[in-house]
């Protein structure tokens, strides 16, 4: 098993920055990937960033790229994702989520709607942004 508990949610205006957090633990080998996803209301789950845990390759959503930074701390197994400049369209809850690279691909994050199945989320945090 493997437990993730997400940190850093708020409320920022538009063009403010946040940081989420994502402490990790539990079953190593579950989490060759972590990575966040999203859902806002109404809307279908979204994945946002992604990070394989052996080397920090990094992927984003386009919506995302040049605003968010995904990184990691190893040593304390935490996730990071940076958020800059953030839009009302990133209203959303935000959750960590770990499991396998196949093929190269970080499935909970290119799969989200599937991520109970591949793998482990967390009970997430809410990000607002308001204009």
């Amino acid at each position: 098993q493997v437990q993730l508990v997400e940190h850093g949610g708020g409320s920022v205006q538009v063009g403010g920055s946040l940081r989420l957090s994502c402490v990790a633990s539990g079953y190593t080998n579950g989490r060759s990937c972590m990575g966040w996803i999203r859902q806002a209301p109404g809307k279908e789950r979204e994945g946002v960033a992604a990070i394989h845990t052996s080397d920090g390759t990094a992927y984003y959503v386009d919506s995302v790229k040049g605003r968010f930074t995904i990184s990691q701390d190893n040593a304390k197994n935490i996730v990071y994702l940076q958020m800059n400049s953030l839009k009302p369209e990133d209203t959303a809850m935000y959750y960590c989520a770990a499991g396998p690279v196949r093929q190269g691909i970080c499935t909970v994050v290119a799969f989200p709607k599937d991520v109970a199945d591949l793998g482990y989320w967390g009970q997430g945090t809410q990000v607002n942004v308001s204009s």
